[in-house]
């Protein structure tokens, strides 16, 4: 089943951010995963939001995604990320429901 890691994030220092998202990028596409939203500016409109960017990242399934978080390639990106982010992160598994659909009026 797939699974997903949900991503906020507030970069403070521009050009760490650029080589951590360039480290960051080439592990997750080592590990089988793929952006399916990247950077984008979120709009909120119910509740608190305080990050200025956010991302959806698949992987094929939970173990790759733990696989990817552990491996000294991430690892790197972290350490070059401490400090000069904040980021909020969540892995969620699962996929539409067999069958679901959204009515249609």
């Amino acid at each position: 089943m797939s699974a997903y890691v949900i991503v906020n994030v507030d970069v403070l220092d521009e050009e760490a951010g650029l080589v951590y998202a360039a480290v960051a990028q080439k592990s997750i596409l080592d590990h089988g995963g793929h952006y399916l939203v990247a950077g984008s500016t979120p709009e909120p409109v119910e509740g608190a939001w305080d990050s200025a960017r956010f991302m959806v990242i698949e992987f094929p399934d939970m173990d790759r995604i733990r696989e990817w978080y552990d491996s000294p390639e991430y690892r790197r990106a972290r350490e070059i990320r401490e400090g000069k982010a904040r980021v909020g992160m969540l892995f969620v598994e699962g996929s539409p429901p067999e069958g679901f659909t959204l009515p249609v009026r």
